[in-house]
C-alpha cells in the first residue's frame, strides 16, 4: 500500500509543471526523467534498474523542493537546490548520452529489434530524427517491423503528399481559369478589332461610292 502511494505521489509530482527557480537547468532534468525511466524497458539496462529508480525518486524529491523554494516555504536555500540540480544534471547527461550511443550502435550493428524498441518508446527525439529513421527503414524494410512510429511517419507523409497533390490541382485550376480569362479577353479584342476594321471598310466604301457619284455628276454637267 505504501509503495503504491509513493508511486502515485512520484507520478503526480513528475507530471506537474516545472518549478521556476533555475528553470534552465531544471527543465532539462524534469523533461527527460520519463525517458530515463523508460530505459528500464530495454534489457540492456537491466543492471541499471535500481539506479534508475533511485534517480527518478531523487528527481521527484528535488522537484518538490523546487516548488517550496518557489513559494518561499523551504528550509533549504536556493543554493542547496541548485547543488542538487547539478548532481542530477550529471546523471541525466550520462543516461541521455548512453541512449543515443546505443541507438547509433543498434543502427550500425543492424540490431533491428533494439532500433525499433528505442524509437517506439521515444527514447530519442523521433521527430528530430524522422528523416534518418525513415531512410534507415527503407534501406532495411525487409527486416524492420514498421508498427508504431514508422507507420505513423509513413501515414503522415502519405497525408502530406495527398495535401500537396490537392494543392497542386487547385493551383492548376486557378492557372487554367487565368488562361481562360486571358483567352476570352483576346477573343473579345479580336472581335472588337474585326468590328472596327469592318466599320472602317464600310466607311471607306461609302466614301468611294460618294466620290464616284460626285464624279458622274460632274461629267453630266
Amino acid at each position: 500500500m505504501y509503495k503504491i502511494l509513493l508511486v502515485t505521489i512520484l507520478v503526480t509530482i513528475l507530471n506537474a509543471s516545472n518549478p521556476k527557480p533555475y528553470a534552465v537547468l531544471g527543465d532539462v532534468i524534469y523533461n527527460n526523467v520519463k525517458t530515463i525511466e523508460a530505459l528500464k524497458g530495454l534489457s540492456i539496462y537491466n543492471v541499471y534498474k535500481n539506479d534508475i529508480d533511485k534517480y527518478v525518486a531523487e528527481v521527484a524529491a528535488t522537484k518538490a523542493l523546487g516548488y517550496k523554494i518557489e513559494q518561499g516555504k523551504a528550509k533549504e536555500s536556493k543554493k542547496e537546490y541548485l547543488e542538487r540540480l547539478r548532481k542530477l544534471s550529471t546523471t541525466n547527461d550520462y543516461f541521455m548520452r548512453s541512449i543515443h550511443s546505443i541507438y547509433e550502435n543498434a543502427m550500425q550493428k543492424k540490431n533491428f529489434n533494439l532500433f525499433s524498441a528505442i524509437i517506439n518508446r521515444h527514447l530519442i527525439d523521433t521527430n528530430k530524427n524522422k528523416q534518418k529513421i525513415i531512410d534507415y527503414y527503407f534501406k532495411h524494410r525487409a527486416d524492420i517491423n514498421s508498427s508504431g512510429v514508422i507507420d505513423t511517419f509513413l501515414a503522415e507523409d502519405a497525408d502530406l503528399k495527398a495535401r500537396k497533390e490537392a494543392q497542386r490541382k487547385r493551383y492548376k485550376t486557378k492557372k487554367q481559369l487565368e488562361e481562360e480569362k486571358i483567352k476570352r479577353i483576346r477573343e473579345n479584342d479580336r472581335e472588337n478589332q474585326k468590328r472596327i476594321e469592318n466599320e472602317l471598310e464600310n466607311e471607306l466604301e461609302s466614301k468611294k461610292l460618294k466620290i464616284r457619284e460626285d464624279q458622274k455628276k460632274e461629267l453630266v454637267n
